[in-house]
């Protein structure tokens, strides 16, 4: 049975939910405020987290930084906001998915399905992709560069991943953010698609204004190009 950790502090939404999980076969634990889930968090293993962003003792952010420390278990973040910036925000810091309220209860549960597949699609691959002087360890989550380790987000982790995993084929805009988001992820719009290509190209390539591995095919989308 999956595990799940509910960081949210709107008691009708936690009754919702807590019902839900439960139906759907799932055992989750409730946390109110950031103390809480970053007491909870330590003491237990959880599969997947649901974490809110407006929280009466900071923001479910700090939670996900600091679990982004050891762990690349899956995160969805709950808000109320629809800026953009908060969007970008959660992603950037390891966020692996994002709903805003009110949303369908159904959403919710494929998105959680989707990510405890892929999580589990990471653990039954080959426990590593070597390509261009890059070594991803997929079951530790880590990647080097010439015996180097980089500092990655989750998304350019997921991103790289990807790539490397597709040698010298295209993959266009819309089949990237499919894969990384399961067609669901309608906040992720193309420009902050470029956002995080030109940041992973900062961290990989030897010069990322001349980028000679992850490269844009204009019109077409991008593709991890193996060098001799």
């Amino acid at each position: 049975m999956n595990r799940i950790l509910l960081l949210e502090d709107d008691l009708s939404l936690i009754d919702g939910l807590s019902y839900l999980l439960k139906r759907q076969g799932f055992e989750s634990d409730i946390a109110r405020t950031v103390k809480e889930a970053n007491i909870i968090w330590r003491d237990g293993k959880y599969d997947l987290l649901i974490l809110d962003v407006s929280l009466p003792d900071g923001s479910g952010f700090e939670v996900c930084q600091k679990v982004r420390q050891v762990s690349k278990v899956p995160i969805i973040f709950l808000t109320a906001s629809e800026e953009e910036m908060n969007i970008v925000t959660g992603l950037d810091i390891g966020g692996d998915d994002y709903i805003t309220k009110p949303f369908k209860l159904g959403v919710l549960v494929s998105r959680i399905n989707a990510l405890l597949r892929r999580a589990k699609n990471f653990g039954t691959a080959d426990t590593e992709i070597i390509s261009n002087g890059i070594k991803v360890l997929l079951l530790q989550g880590q990647v080097y560069k010439d015996g180097q380790l980089l500092d990655l987000t989750a998304a350019e982790y997921r991103l790289l991943c990807l790539f490397m995993q597709n040698p010298n084929i295209i993959l266009s805009k819309e089949k990237i953010l499919d894969k990384l988001w399961d067609g669901e992820g309608n906040y992720v719009d193309d420009n902050t698609l470029a956002v995080y290509i030109r940041r992973l190209r900062m961290k990989i390539e030897n010069s990322p204004g001349d980028p000679q591995m992850l490269l844009t095919v204009r019109g077409m989308g991008y593709k991890w190009n193996v060098l001799n």
